[in-house]
């Protein structure tokens, strides 16, 4: 049974190939999985929320992951609500949630280009080109989506 995480990663990897169609049907797969996941009583609003975040409802996805965060303080979540609260331009906020997320030195490349990607819509210039450059030297492939836009943000 394809579980909710491993279909987002392939929806991305397929859309960052220009696949939309294969990506799409990642998706609508990852959906009906939360659906059926829902109808069994299984939470699992962390997967479904970052999916919306990026790829549907960012509003749907900060209700999600509040929810989640309700239930547990975990660094995956409290980077998933930041990254869902920036996308609804809320990065104030949404900074708090990267420090949660890093503070247990947990080097992950992801929480760094979200926290860079929030710094640079705050103005923090500075900041954000050492966490974007942190992404990318933990991981230069972290994200098939994102990875290429960190290094965008850093060209001269």
């Amino acid at each position: 049974m394809p579980l909710p995480p491993y279909l987002l990663e392939l929806g991305e990897l397929h859309e960052s190939l220009g696949h939309r169609e294969q990506a799409a049907e990642q998706y609508r797969l990852l959906r009906a999985e939360a659906d059926l996941a829902a109808a069994n009583g299984v939470v699992d609003d962390l997967t479904l929320g970052q999916f919306e975040a990026d790829h549907g409802d960012p509003a749907t996805a900060v209700r999600l992951l509040r929810a989640e965060w309700s239930r547990r303080h975990h660094p995956l979540v409290a980077d998933a609500l930041a990254w869902a609260l920036h996308r609804t331009g809320a990065d104030r906020e949404a900074l708090g949630y990267t420090d949660l997320a890093l503070a247990h030195g947990w080097r992950n490349a992801l929480f760094h280009y979200h926290r860079g990607e929030i710094e640079r819509t705050l103005g923090r210039t500075a900041d954000a080109r050492t966490d974007l450059s942190l992404a990318l030297a933990t991981d230069p492939q972290f994200n098939p989506l994102q990875a290429p836009l960190a290094r965008a943000a850093l060209a001269p």
